[in-house]
């Protein structure tokens, strides 16, 4: 059975990325299931730190995004999420090519989630290990003009 409450499809995924920093760093939604919702981004010059490999901060970015965006497909109607938390252990580094993260919770409560989020390289060797935590929050934004 699957966990999300709202509408989702990775067209709409990836369109409500224009104009943003997922569009710029090139994050891709790939694929989702009924507990996961797994992604891509370049290594590239967009996501490279000084020394010519991944920047951890790059690889934040995209654990946020998938942890975030599930959070929020998770969540009731009425009710949307914002990250509290998020730490992340770097675990090997990689200067080219691309990396695929998968969010899958961990929990998923009334008042917060916590997403698991692990990032791999092509070959399925461990990149980067996350943690999100999420408030879920009540929207009470007015409806109209949305």
């Amino acid at each position: 059975m699957a966990i999300w409450k709202k509408e989702i499809s990775l067209k709409s995924l990836n369109e409500s990325s224009v104009n943003t920093i997922v569009e710029h760093i090139g994050i891709r939604f790939t694929d989702f299931d009924d507990n996961s919702i797994s992604g891509t981004m370049p290594v590239d010059h967009r996501t490279h730190q000084p020394l010519g490999i991944l920047h951890g901060g790059s690889s934040v970015v995209l654990a946020e995004t998938l942890g975030s965006v599930a959070a929020n497909k998770a969540a009731d109607e009425g009710y949307y999420c914002v990250g509290l938390d998020i730490n992340a252990n770097h675990v090997r580094a990689i200067r080219s090519g691309l990396v695929i993260g998968c969010a899958k919770p961990a929990h998923i409560g009334a008042t917060t989630q916590v997403w698991m989020i692990e990032i791999s390289d092509e070959r399925g060797r461990l990149i980067c290990t996350s943690r999100l935590t999420m408030a879920v929050l009540k929207d009470k934004r007015e409806k109209i003009g949305r």
